[in-house]
């Protein structure tokens, strides 16, 4: 009888590249151009908010109730143009950790060409959220220092599972932020178009994060979960709590300190949070990423 040449290795990662060659077909069928479909050339709208209003980290405090509609208006800019900020650097991060993945993987591999489809996606994203922030009329707002160097820490160390199950907590929080900013009309008609493209092309990022951490996952052993989950957990408080920064008071005229000690109490954000979070909960639980130093971590960064 002949042999099979099939490999028991390869065969282990069949539904793998099954799922990528989807991916591939989708994005194929739909995928966004944002310099043609976002509207970067009408001047930006005063009259309407950078983000659903209930996601900014002071509503419902008093601080909100005494600011007047122009000024939250600004404050919710700020916030939305930060939020893409942060969301660039952990796209850059991203982006180096798949090439570092992928590096002399077989290129003929469905995997490898959905691996770099989604680097060219978060090329786009990047250039997209860097020029909404732009119009928005903020700076560029960057994570403090001990965060940039510990990203280029984990950039640059972290494998397997880690690497991806921590794309996925980033992609998921900003997911369910902005499916309610784009359906919102409240929201500056140029951020909800970039929201619908985020949206709709990051769902096949997630996919595909979800099935490497379960790939990866799948002979790990109970020190090697113990040890992951915690590093996930900890990758995913600084990305959550870099979201906002503080610089994003002063820019829309109000007081920082009040302003952080206000947002920092501010009960109804964190319900918002840990509601966005649930469904990665459940999956990071069924891939035994949940461990109790992980939840401990999670806890603090109010996202469980």
């Amino acid at each position: 009888m002949a042999r099979s040449t099939v490999q028991p290795a390869d065969q282990a990662r069949q539904p793998e590249r099954e799922a990528a060659r989807r991916l591939l077909d989708s994005s194929a069928r739909l995928s966004y151009d944002p310099a043609t479909e976002v509207d970067w050339d009408t001047p930006l709208d005063e009259d309407f908010h950078g983000m659903s209003p209930e996601w900014s980290t002071l509503y419902g405090t008093r601080y909100w109730r005494e600011l007047t509609e122009p000024q939250r208006r600004e404050l919710t800019r700020q916030e939305s143009a930060s939020v893409a900020s942060t969301g660039i650097w952990f796209e850059m991060i991203l982006q180096q950790m798949v090439l570092r993945d992928m590096y002399a993987k077989d290129p003929t591999d469905p995997r490898f060409q959905w691996a770099l489809t989604e680097i060219a996606d978060e090329c786009r994203h990047s250039i997209m959220f860097g020029r909404g922030a732009a119009k928005l009329g903020a700076p560029a707002y960057r994570p403090p220092r001990l965060v940039l160097e510990l990203g280029r820490a984990f950039k640059t160390l972290a494998v397997g599972e880690a690497a991806y199950a921590s794309i996925l907590v980033a992609e998921e929080v900003l997911d369910v932020m902005q499916r309610d900013w784009m359906r919102d009309e409240r929201v500056v008609p140029f951020v909800r178009t970039i929201n619908n493209i985020h949206v709709v092309e990051e769902s096949r990022h997630m996919k595909f994060a979800r099935e490497e951490t379960r790939a990866r996952l799948r002979k790990a052993g109970p020190l090697r979960r113990q040890v992951q989950a915690l590093v996930v957990s900890i990758a995913s408080y600084f990305i959550v709590t870099s979201m906002v920064n503080r610089e994003v008071y002063a820019n829309a005229g109000l007081d920082t300190e009040r302003a952080l000690a206000e947002a920092k109490a501010n009960e109804h954000h964190k319900s918002l949070m840990r509601s966005s979070c649930s469904g990665l909960m459940e999956f990071l639980a069924s891939a035994g990423l949940l461990t109790r130093p992980a939840v401990a971590v999670y806890r603090r960064a109010h996202l469980i």
